[in-house]
């Protein structure tokens, strides 16, 4: 009689290799989701009086980029591993044996996206708005992508569609990855672009895209294995603890009275 959770697809994380040189599918993923949102921006971009170039939309995804890889090693290492990185600093450089974080990857695309709106001449909340709508791409792929590698999985289940991840014991698991999947990716984006069609007050796109994620990951949290190294906070993981802060932000870029964000 077979189990009745499902067995983990084995799939090789590496697609192929030449030399040292190797793809992988989980690099895909955020590529496959970087030039969708390319498209996306390009096409705003050529719509009549958009105030965007494509030269601008260039920009605007290179700096984030790097704001995303920067922020995310940075934030791993300061949230996650900072314990490691007071033993070794060169921790930072070893990416290989860590992670990214996408708490310390938004504070990079915030970042940047204020480079981006001092140099375009622009109002901040016009390049976050702008931005917001397209996040989710990359979050949904890129989990796909964390699923695809057998990694961050979820905490043990009895439920039907459980996975038995390599490395992660004999007990089926909840596929986390894939839940943030569909809600930081597939729900966050049909409902941010739902919500821009309205034409809300600026800001208040950026303000959805938080409080949408927030409440996303804090659900997931609860079904996601903690890192073995991290405790627990008055009973809640270091993720669920991250997201306060954006939801009590983006709540007040939703709500907030019409002149105090400008």
């Amino acid at each position: 009689m077979s189990e009745p959770w499902f067995p983990f697809p084995q799939i090789d994380p590496i697609i192929f290799q030449i030399g040292p040189v190797a793809l992988r599918w989980y690099g895909l993923m955020y590529l496959v989701g970087f030039l969708a949102a390319l498209g996306l921006l390009n096409r705003h971009a050529d719509q009549p009086n958009s105030g965007w170039t494509r030269d601008d939309v260039s920009d605007l995804l290179f700096y984030s980029f790097l704001g995303v890889v920067l922020g995310g090693r940075i934030g791993y290492v300061l949230f996650y591993g900072f314990e490691w990185f007071l033993e070794d600093p060169l921790y930072l450089f070893k990416i290989t044996d860590g992670g990214m974080s996408f708490h310390g990857g938004l504070i990079g695309v915030i970042s940047a996206m204020g480079f981006i709106a001092w140099r375009q001449k622009r109002s901040y909340w016009q390049v976050a708005d702008l931005v917001a709508p397209v996040v989710p791409i990359g979050l949904g792929f890129g989990r796909i992508g964390n699923f695809i590698n057998g990694e961050l999985w979820g905490r043990t289940t009895d439920v039907p569609w459980g996975f038995v991840f390599p490395g992660a014991g004999p007990l089926p698991r909840h596929p986390s990855q894939l839940y943030e999947a569909v809600l930081e990716g597939l729900v966050l984006f049909i409902a941010l672009w739902w919500y821009k069609g309205r034409n809300p007050r600026p800001g208040a796109v950026a303000g959805l895209f938080l409080v949408g994620y927030g409440l996303s990951r804090f659900a997931v949290e609860f079904v996601r294995q903690p890192d073995a190294h991290m405790s627990l906070y008055f009973g809640l993981t270091m993720g669920q603890l991250l997201t306060v802060p954006m939801l009590a932000f983006g709540a007040f870029l939703m709500f907030r009275p019409v002149k105090a964000v400008k």
